[in-house]
């Protein structure tokens, strides 16, 4: 039996994230930008690496170091309103893994 008061909940997507899925922490201000030591939120992975694939560290620190600001990205609101359709532990499978090589 599982309880399900201990499951942290991702605070970008406001999904739950179950224990086997794949999860990281994001500093809100990127460490090389003076956040090291600062404040870090618990996220699900394809989460963080939306906000990553988004915005670039400048752009973190300076607009964007909080949750609320992240969420009021346009391309972060439509990748958020799309996730929170999908279960807790959805990952996404990253393409190009198995191609063939080419000669």
């Amino acid at each position: 039996m599982t309880d399900d008061a201990n499951i942290p909940i991702c605070p970008l997507c406001d999904r739950p994230i179950p224990p086997d899925v794949p999860q990281s922490l994001h500093h809100l201000v990127p460490k090389l930008r003076g956040g090291k030591g600062g404040p870090v939120v618990l996220l699900h992975h394809i989460c963080h690496r939306e906000i990553h694939a988004t915005l670039g560290e400048a752009e973190l620190a300076r607009s964007f170091s909080s949750i609320e600001a992240l969420r009021s990205h346009p391309r972060l609101a439509k990748f958020i309103s799309w996730v929170a359709r999908r279960p807790p532990g959805f990952i996404s499978k990253v393409p190009g893994g198995r191609r063939a090589a080419r000669r």
